[in-house]
């Protein structure tokens, strides 16, 4: 069942009460709601937490935190997710969202050289930023409505297989 597998790698509440880039939402946190785990929670958690993935901007597990408690849905489970946009994967993902950027868009690729520059990077902004935030939207949109969809079919999925076991009891 879903929820076993979930409950297993979701951290404990309490850790991520103890957190002090969340200290900001106060008493929010005390809300019940944002640590139970059913359906609807998990699916609203996987939506949040894999759009909020593809922003490509620091803290993200903090805005994904605003938009769990915003939202209503599992808080740790949306703040886990984020880490599908580890340090290491990162440059994949931004680089697939930059190149379905630029497939939308029509424009050709630019070709990448760094340089730690305060200039290189106002012209890197100007250059591959609009194809990278569009990718990152449409990808982050895309992943998000592929996760809610795919858990709550999943989670019935699940359900109805216990149904059926019990029923064979």
């Amino acid at each position: 069942m879903p929820k076993k597998l979930i409950k297993r790698f979701m951290p404990d509440h309490e850790t991520i009460k103890r957190q002090k880039a969340l200290k900001i939402f106060g008493n929010v946190l005390y809300n019940p709601n944002l640590w139970c785990l059913n359906r609807r929670s998990a699916a609203g958690a996987f939506a949040v937490g894999l759009f909020i993935a593809f922003v490509p901007l620091p803290s993200q597990m903090i805005m994904a935190a605003g938009a769990a408690i915003m939202c209503g849905v599992n808080l740790p489970l949306s703040v886990a997710l984020v880490w599908i946009s580890n340090p290491l994967t990162m440059p994949i993902l931004f680089y697939f969202a930059y190149r379905i950027g630029t497939w939308i868009i029509h424009t050709p690729p630019q070709s990448f050289h760094f340089e730690l520059s305060w200039s290189f990077f106002v012209e890197q902004i100007h250059t591959i930023g609009p194809p990278l935030l569009l990718g990152c939207f449409v990808c982050g949109a895309v992943l998000s409505f592929v996760g809610y969809f795919g858990i709550k079919g999943l989670w019935r999925y699940s359900v109805v297989r216990s149904w059926q076991k019990r029923r064979l009891r």
